[in-house]
């Protein structure tokens, strides 16, 4: 196994969108840095399970929505 092939393993801070914080090990940075995250899990609709909306593009949802309309769905 080669010598000092791996990278640096420390401690950085993770400041979340709401202005919380926690500690946690990475490579990303320095020992002590501190990352700003600009989305996080309590903010992404991925996550909290925001709205959908549907693009109706030269009318390919309406015309899927008639087509369909008599199947009840």
């Amino acid at each position: 196994m080669k010598a000092n092939i791996h990278p640096d393993y420390h401690t950085i801070t993770v400041v979340m969108t709401d202005g919380s914080e926690y500690q946690t090990r990475s490579t990303w940075g320095k020992e002590g840095d501190r990352l700003n995250l600009d989305i996080d899990p309590s903010t992404h609709p991925a996550w909290t399970g925001g709205s959908q909306q549907l693009m109706d593009r030269g009318g390919r949802v309406s015309r899927f929505k008639k087509r369909y309309e008599g199947l009840g769905i």
